[in-house]
């Protein structure tokens, strides 16, 4: 399988889809997307928002997983989704591993600039391909969260990830 996310995707136009193996890909506009989140209330779009995070986590732990069988995992996974990354559209991805850590910086975030300018950060798919991918390259327990967010005024939008050692005894 090749590492070139492009490369492997197929358009089938016999049936309308766009599949890297069995996993189908729409294009869509990021605006419509993000607009869906920018008209609901604070409330339910802090609770929708989480809800898209979790699912993309469950959907790119998937392709995370994919991804590892290619070349491995620890650096071989995280220079595989940093090149995945704009290919999809999602943005430069730079990530770096340090001792128990996993730092992500993404410059132009579909998801912040498709959303407009926010009192909060908005990248809540990025954080949870994020947490699929520092799960893994950290193994076991990871807490992650968006740092700062360019819908915020941030220049870009910085993640980290952490993991969590077991408590002794």
């Amino acid at each position: 399988m090749s590492a070139n996310f492009l490369e492997r995707l197929e358009y089938r136009a016999d049936i309308g889809v766009h599949l890297d193996e069995t996993r189908r890909y729409i294009l869509i506009r990021p605006e419509a997307i993000m607009g869906l989140f920018r008209r609901l209330e604070p409330g339910p779009r802090a609770a929708a928002l989480e809800a898209f995070g979790a699912s993309i986590f469950e959907q790119g732990s998937d392709s995370a997983r994919a991804y590892q069988e290619m070349g491995g995992g620890g650096e071989a996974l995280v220079r595989t989704v940093e090149a995945s990354a704009p290919q999809l559209g999602w943005g430069i991805w730079e990530m770096v591993p340090g001792e128990g850590r996993l730092d992500l910086t993404v410059r132009n975030s579909p998801f912040a600039v498709g959303f407009g300018p926010s009192d909060g950060p908005v990248c809540h798919a990025i954080l949870g391909m994020f947490r699929a991918v520092a799960g893994m390259v950290l193994g076991g327990e990871i807490r992650a969260a968006e740092v700062e967010c360019a819908a915020t005024g941030a220049p870009f939008c910085r993640f980290e990830a952490i993991r969590i050692d077991e408590a002794p005894g």
